[in-house]
């Protein structure tokens, strides 16, 4: 039986608190998840069953059940499409959610099953449908349906064009039934997520290892004074001294367990020294700071009425250690809005002006009524802009008598579907100046042009494909003329053509690109009647091929799109977001490099990464794209990695594809790594979702072992979020996928500065001091206990009372540091923001390292050594300490005198620590003064209520009187004074000659605050004149969200009035913007 020296009170009761407040704070962010999953389970779905329709929930649908899906709702499982209220079974469908691309893609049914647009129809189906096991290839699937009818079998292929996926929505089309094949976690959207990891920050780890230190400690003084125990035991006199004689059974008992008995009772008389109370600190802090996020109205967006959440408190602090920011493009840096900008014509640049095309340099100064008469070459260039597309017209819509034109002239908004999104831009653009796009009849296309409607019908497609970069369509004109219409890349249409304004159009493609639009080509061909009939055979017999059919098709495609004659080009803005081009080279100061990772198309992905500045214009652009072996991708690495030696001086940009990446990844990894760590900014385009998540946890796994971000707004994004350390959800036009599955969520990409710039800076500087100074606080603590074993031949007597050991972490010492913990702002937010260079001064954990937490750790072996010998060395030999100026008696004297000299050397360590805390605070409320000085004062209060009264319940009155007796004594109180003086002095001096001598970029940025110095310390119960309590809290909360404006906080329902009086102004230095918010 081991004679504890403590109660299991006093070492449990602080054990109990943490694990009942951790698991309450999990639970409750487990329950909101769970909230949130529960939303997309018990989503309403229409099921065909017993002839009829039956509504349920999403959770419930089975394979082989057919489910009913209406315009503009997302697919809940993956389902093969049956029908569709079209006669051709076809339907439109955009995958935005999935793979980033807003365009409509065309879903067809097969025959047998089109046919069938009744759910009694669709009841009486008898089929078996085979497909290959669920895997994560979104573009991939292979199937077969046997369908029976009338006593016969008949079996049809099924493929990716048949196969609807979960999370895509249903455009263009008023209802589809589909029959489930793929559901719950086998839908391939599910198979592209990662499965959820438990993510831990930087500062956990680090908290994780200093603990280890501790314990290394806690077992070496455990160690030490055992040993020296049955050292001091040798001699006989102490072994079994006259006042404490041994049983028989203590004579007779095994050394080894004594020794064992004794090793264990230093471990429970020390343990104090791990800092248990530190976790549940850390868990408040956490979940109480991360509220500061959501009231913080500068990311708030008020369009969409929108602020920020927080799924996960648990990383705050990473958002201050981000070195890579992973990010997807469309949604995400782009509003996923195209507008037509400018267009060339026939080697004039025009602009639309008042739904008019205006040369340049000209004004348009006719009324809007009047029609506007187009030029021949005008006119072409439209109508081939109208006809060369994949675009749909919405089948809501229907042409009244007149048509889409009203009588002012002007033509009605259609509402446009397109495989592209450049296409519908440039189709809408072409409808406001006067060419109207009717729509498509079997294979006929209709075309207004400035009223006048013309029938073209179509004779073929040639579809686009990334090799030829271009896309065609032969069409007769109302006259009978064969003519090619053709459009695509500036690389791919210039150099096929033969006449036309080339070298003019060449130079305003450049120009466009300049402004970071998407340019296309425009260009036609005429045929004569046997140019045209070789073309049709041609075409026929490589459709009709069996083998090499790619092949064969390519070089009639050639064949066909040459002898062009140039019409001119396009210029497209996919509009950015707002102010991402700033936020992007506010990260770039910070030190973060920013990663583009697209689902997009390469020229796209480029276009918009050279317009939202991640690429700029005097930047070298590197390409690894389009390689289909090992050897050309492992060639060509190794010449880029060549090129950024030779021309290390320049900025470098990396453009990859997604072919290229996995060949990259899969032999030549750390040259793939090497080129993309000496590139300023990397844009990998036509990623899978889980290409993205791959690419992150490449850079996380690295040796450097950086700490990743990454943000986007659709499905396709979740694996990449759930793979970085941080991982931000978008707000954004599809869908909530990438919110539910974030740790953080926000309504603009701009966002994201404030976010790590402010609140990751402040979460990283106050959980650092709070983890150091709770490791520093326990050091202070139960170093005494330590010291006092050299005194009491190593009794394991208790220095201190055991209440005071149970509440020294939860009530003495514990709130200071959690309102410092939440509150802290030690440079104010403007600077931080405006001032993204200081975002350095944190990164890679520096405030966390061994050098910082080897100063706090000998700064509490230094405080704890004078907190003992300075009590020791004052009241040692003092008989007038207990305060009643006679001299004692031995006897009084031995009975008071350990508890007395406990109770001072924990008095002074009580106030001490406390003022330690004081002195980091830069940022003081009236919160602060009250939880500060009030501690001081609870604990003298607590003292002698405690001290004052004789507790029935407890077996022993050891403290009774003790601390009146203390307080009465003069001498205590200089003792107690000259301890905690002699204390921080050094510290002090310390932080005035390292400010003076070293200032980093913080300090630096300190001082530029005029007044920072300030009155009153900054209190709150300070005001100026004419000002009320009320205004001055008001300002508190104003500033904690680093916004001064009533208005706002008042409409985001905070009505507090808000909580500070610190009086800011900003001086600006030379290098900085002026237009600062203060």
């Amino acid at each position: 039986m081991i004679d504890t020296p403590t109660s299991p009170i006093t070492s449990g009761l602080p054990l109990f608190f943490v694990i009942t407040v951790t698991a309450i704070k999990q639970g409750y962010e487990d329950w909101l998840r769970h909230k949130a999953d529960n939303e997309v389970n018990g989503a309403p779905v229409y099921v065909v069953r017993s002839g009829g329709l039956v509504k349920t929930r999403s959770k419930n649908i089975r394979v082989g059940d057919i489910v009913r899906v209406a315009k503009d709702e997302t697919f809940p499982v993956d389902l093969v499409l049956l029908s569709s209220d079209r006669v051709d079974g076809s339907c439109h469908v955009t995958t935005a959610s999935l793979d980033g691309e807003t365009n409509l893609k065309t879903h067809v049914a097969v025959p047998e099953t089109a046919v069938l647009q009744s759910v009694a129809n669709l009841d009486k189906l008898v089929a078996v449908i085979e497909c290959q096991q669920p895997e994560a290839d979104l573009y991939r699937f292979v199937g077969r349906i046997t369908i029976s009818q009338q006593m016969e079998e008949i079996v049809r292929p099924l493929g990716p064009e048949s196969l609807l996926l979960r999370g895509a929505r249903l455009k263009n089309t008023k209802e589809i039934f589909g029959v489930a094949v793929y559901t719950g976690m086998e839908t391939k959207m599910a198979l592209n997520y990662k499965s959820k990891s438990q993510k831990r920050s930087a500062v956990e780890k680090s908290m994780n290892s200093f603990l280890i230190i501790y314990l290394i400690i806690l077992l070496f003084e455990a160690i030490l004074s055992t040993i020296l125990k049955y050292a001091w035991q040798a001699e006989e006199k102490w072994d079994e001294p006259w006042y404490n004689g041994k049983t028989e059974h203590e004579r007779n008992s095994s050394k080894i367990l004594r020794f064992i008995s004794d090793f264990l009772a230093f471990l429970v008389l020390y343990n104090f020294i791990i800092p248990i109370s530190l976790y549940v600190t850390v868990e408040m802090q956490k979940f109480l700071g991360s509220f500061f996020i959501g009231w913080d109205l500068d990311l708030y967006h008020e369009e969409t009425n929108q602020r920020a959440q927080v799924n996960t408190s648990d990383l705050n602090e990473e958002l201050g250690q981000v070195e890579y920011v992973f990010t997807d493009k469309t949604g995400t840096l782009t509003e996923n809005e195209m507008q037509f900008r400018e267009c060339s014509i026939n080697g004039i640049k025009y602009q639309e002006v008042n739904g008019k095309l205006t040369p340049e340099g000209f004004s348009e100064d006719s009324p809007d009524g009047n029609r506007h008469t187009l030029m021949k070459e005008e006119e072409l260039f439209l109508k081939a802009v109208c006809l060369c597309h994949t675009v749909q017209i919405s089948a809501d819509q229907t042409d009244g008598a007149d048509g889409p034109w009203h009588a002012n002239g002007i033509a009605s908004p259609l509402e446009y579907y397109a495989s592209s999104p450049d296409e519908k831009a440039l189709v809408e653009a072409a409808s406001r100046v006067g060419v109207v796009f009717m729509g498509t009849s079997g294979d006929s296309m209709e075309v207004k042009s400035l009223g006048k409607p013309e029938r073209y019908k179509l004779l073929h497609v040639l579809e686009f494909d990334p090799n030829r970069r271009r896309m065609s369509v032969i069409v007769e004109s109302p006259s009978g003329e064969k003519l090619l219409f053709t459009k695509g890349a500036e690389s791919s249409i210039l150099p096929r053509s033969k006449s036309g304004e080339i070298d003019k159009t060449r130079i305003h493609v450049d120009e466009f690109a300049l402004k970071g639009l998407r340019t296309l080509c425009v260009a036609y061909r005429r045929f004569t009647p046997e140019e045209y009939q070789e073309i049709g055979k041609r075409l026929h017999e490589a459709r009709t091929a069996l083998q090499q059919r790619e092949e064969k098709l390519a070089d009639v495609f050639n064949f066909i799109e040459r002898d062009l004659e140039l019409l001119g080009a396009t210029g497209v803005e996919d509009k950015l977001q707002e102010k991402v081009q700033e936020t992007i080279e506010a990260l770039r100061l910070a030190g973060i490099k920013v990663w583009v990772l697209t689902g997009d198309k390469h020229e796209t992905a480029v276009s918009v990464s050279l317009s939202c500045g991640h690429f700029h214009r005097t930047m070298n652009i590197l390409e690894l794209v389009q390689h289909k072996s090992d050897s050309t991708c492992a060639e060509q690495l190794r010449q880029l990695a060549k090129r950024i030696k030779e021309d290390h001086v320049i900025q470098h940009g990396l453009v990859v594809d997604g072919t290229s990446l996995s060949l990259a990844l899969r032999e030549h990894e750390k040259l793939f790594m090497e080129v993309c760590k000496n590139c300023s900014a990397v844009l990998c385009c036509r990623m899978a979702p889980l290409q993205k998540a791959k690419v992150v946890r490449l850079l996380k796994t690295s040796p450097e072992k950086p700490i990743t971000l990454a943000i986007g707004d659709g499905a396709n994004d979740v694996s990449m979020i759930q793979e970085a350390h941080v991982g931000i959800g978008i707000m954004g036009k599809e869908g909530r996928q990438a919110v539910r599955n974030s740790d953080y969520a926000i309504a603009r990409f701009k966002f994201l500065s404030k976010l790590l710039f402010v609140h990751g800076h402040f979460y990283y500087i106050r959980i650092a001091t709070l983890v150091q100074y709770f490791f520093y606080k326990n050091v202070c603590f139960i170093t005494p206990q330590f010291l006092y074993q050299f005194f009491c031949l190593f009794s394991q007597q208790t220095l201190y009372d055991s209440v005071y050991l149970t509440l020294y972490n939860i009530c003495f010492t514990s709130l200071p540091v959690l309102i410092y913990s939440l509150f802290e702002q030690h440079v104010h937010p403007h600077v931080l923001q405006s001032k993204p260079v200081l975002y350095r001064d944190i990164s890679k954990n520096a405030h966390l390292g061994y050098k910082p937490f080897l100063y706090w750790t000998i700064l509490g072996f230094l405080h704890a050594f004078v907190f003992f010998y300075g009590s020791y060395l004052l009241m040692g030999e003092d008989t007038s300490l207990l305060g009643n100026g006679q001299i004692l008696k031995p006897n009084r004297q031995m009975m008071f005198g350990n508890w007395t000299f406990g109770t001072l050397v924990f008095t002074v360590m009580v106030i001490t620590v406390t003022m330690k805390m004081a002195l980091e605070t830069h940022f003081w409320t009236w919160i602060n003064h009250f939880v500060t000085w009030g501690s001081i004062v609870f604990y003298f209060i607590f003292s002698l209520f405690y001290g004052g009264i004789i507790w029935p319940f407890l077996h022993t009155q050891d403290m009774y009187f003790v601390f009146v007796q203390l307080l009465s004594s003069g001498s205590a109180w200089f003792a107690i004074i000259l301890i905690v003086v002699a204390c921080l002095f050094l510290d002090v001096v310390k932080k005035v000659l390292y400010r003076h001598l070293q200032p980093t970029s913080t300090e630096k940025a300190q001082l530029t605050e005029t007044g920072s110095g300030i009155n009153c310390m900054d209190s709150m119960c300070c005001f100026s004149d004419g000002e009320t309590a009320c205004t001055s809290v008001r300002r508190m909360l104003e500033r904690l969200m680093g916004r001064c404006s009533p208005t706002r906080v008042n409409r985001c329902g905070i009505s507090l009035n808000s909580l500070c009086c610190r009086r800011f102004s900003y001086k600006l230095e030379p290098d900085e913007p002026a237009a600062i918010d203060a």
